[in-house]
């Protein structure tokens, strides 16, 4: 019996030592595998044509937009200069009138 169990214990450590090799080449590979994945990563460009079209668009958009702004406020700047041109004729020629007395 006790042949047995020293057979039976020789038989499971050498069971464990098989185990514990298979876990090692299967994590060996693992790390293997990952670093070349990192590797890939770190060397991979990034997309940045991508981004700079997107910047040129979104700058070309804002540009659009300020020369539609510049333009607005440029007529509402002419369109009061007008009004105040208009109004100052008025006010001059109703003072022109009250000073005269034809009004």
């Amino acid at each position: 019996m006790r042949e047995e169990l020293t057979n039976s214990v020789e038989a499971m450590e050498i069971a464990a030592e098989k185990m514990l090799e298979e876990a090692r080449i299967t994590a060996n590979g693992i790390l293997i595998e990952a670093k070349e994945e990192a590797m890939k990563i770190l060397s991979s460009q990034l997309p940045l044509d991508e981004v700079k079209t997107e910047c040129d668009k979104v700058v070309l958009n804002a540009r659009a937009e300020a020369d539609k702004k510049i333009k607005d406020s440029e007529k509402k700047a002419a369109e009061i200069s007008i009004n105040a041109d208009r109004k100052v004729e008025e006010i001059t020629e109703l003072v022109v009138n009250i000073v005269t007395g034809k009004s």
